[in-house]
């Protein structure tokens, strides 16, 4: 079959992107609400910002809404609005330290100064479908929960501010001083990445990685395809606040909101540090939301990715390069593209290839038959 051109245009991507608004409507009574997106699918939206980048609520409803759920093509949405924005300010240094937790939990110390704080989670939840959901009433099931909670008022003034536990072991000299020196970091928004990569670039491309890569990334060295197995010293979740450089007084500075993030902070095997002494090595993670899953593969692969070895959770370009859920959708779908000049080419290889053996055959056949004769 010869190479056929393919004619198509405007009209035809029109009437594909008509279609596809039509399958999102048309089995519905009503649109979706873009605030019930955003207040009623927490995890989605977290994970969304996450991967795209960008912290903006109503932002990421809007596009999970046009993605019809689709976390990649939503993120990838959010990375395309972002590259339109001006980039006035760069905040200062968010003090997690300082977060207004509403989830606090240790695995690897029972008891931690304030106490560990299970908050809103899914861990201790039996995995039955709930389908009295099919016709929750808003009001109802909102003065039901308030019942069941029964908040004191005089808890209300209750701390929720806490020393990070990792804190307390480097006081002891149990863990290793972080690098006291600051350094403009790397903004992989605006520069190309490329390795070695220093540290604050590995954590940002870490930070906005594709959720489900990560965590099987992470779970190949938890199963020995790599030498991290953590326990995590602590998750803490919860706003911090954000603030930039007073315009007009860099001494000042501005407050402009707050964001709710997810640090994870592992404690892996014991090292050996520049002054003798044997301390565990920790391991980072920080996300936008709550994202618990994802912020604990940061941890682990950040941690991975300081030591060496052969797996391919140690080898920093293969992870880096390979948990970014716009290239790896990007690539992958390229395929949907027209390649009909590439396998027309394929397509030729292998006619003249089977001509050619078929040739060999054929005079092998002739060659068996004058030897009999």
């Amino acid at each position: 079959m010869g190479y056929v051109a393919v004619t198509g245009g405007q009209a035809a991507i029109e009437t594909a992107n008509n279609l596809t608004q039509w399958y999102r409507l048309k089995d519905s009574d009503r649109s979706l609400k873009v605030e019930d997106i955003e207040h009623q699918m927490r995890q989605l939206i977290n994970r969304v910002m996450g991967e795209g980048g960008l912290y903006a609520p109503e932002y990421a409803a809007i596009a999970v809404k046009q993605a019809e759920g689709d976390p990649a093509e939503a993120a990838f949405l959010m990375r395309a609005y972002r590259s339109t924005l001006a980039r006035n300010y760069y905040s200062e240094t968010i003090e997690p330290e300082k977060m207004r937790v509403i989830r606090r939990i240790s695995s690897s110390f029972k008891d931690i100064p304030g106490g560990q704080i299970l908050g809103p989670t899914y861990d201790y939840t039996h995995r039955l479908l709930n389908f009295d959901l099919r016709d929750e009433n808003h009001r109802d099931a909102l003065n039901q929960i308030l019942d069941h909670l029964s908040i004191d008022p005089k808890h209300m003034s209750v701390k929720l501010t806490f020393q990070k536990v990792t804190d307390l072991l480097r006081e002891q000299g149990l863990v290793g001083n972080p690098d006291p020196q600051e350094q403009k970091p790397f903004d992989m928004t605006r520069q190309k990445l490329t390795f070695p990569a220093s540290r604050s670039a590995r954590l940002q491309a870490l930070s906005r990685g594709e959720t489900g890569a990560m965590t099987a990334l992470a779970y190949s060295s938890l199963r020995g395809y790599g030498a991290v197995h953590p326990t995590i010293g602590e998750l803490r979740v919860g706003y911090a606040g954000v603030a930039i450089a007073y315009p007009y007084d860099e001494k000042e500075s501005l407050y402009i909101g707050e964001m709710m993030l997810t640090e994870v902070e592992t404690i892996n095997s014991f090292t050996l540090n520049d002054d003798g002494a044997i301390t565990f090595r920790l391991g980072y993670g920080l996300v936008f939301g709550q994202n618990e899953t994802k912020a604990i593969a940061m941890a682990i692969l950040e941690q991975s990715l300081e030591t060496k070895g052969k797996s391919p959770t140690q080898d920093e370009e293969f992870v880096l390069l390979h948990i970014d859920s716009v290239e790896a959708n990007g690539f992958v779908s390229h395929l949907k593209l027209p390649h009909y000049i590439t396998f027309q080419s394929k397509l030729d290889v292998l006619r003249q290839s089977r001509k050619i053996s078929m040739e060999q055959k054929k005079n092998e056949m002739r060659d068996f038959k004058g030897q009999e004769v």
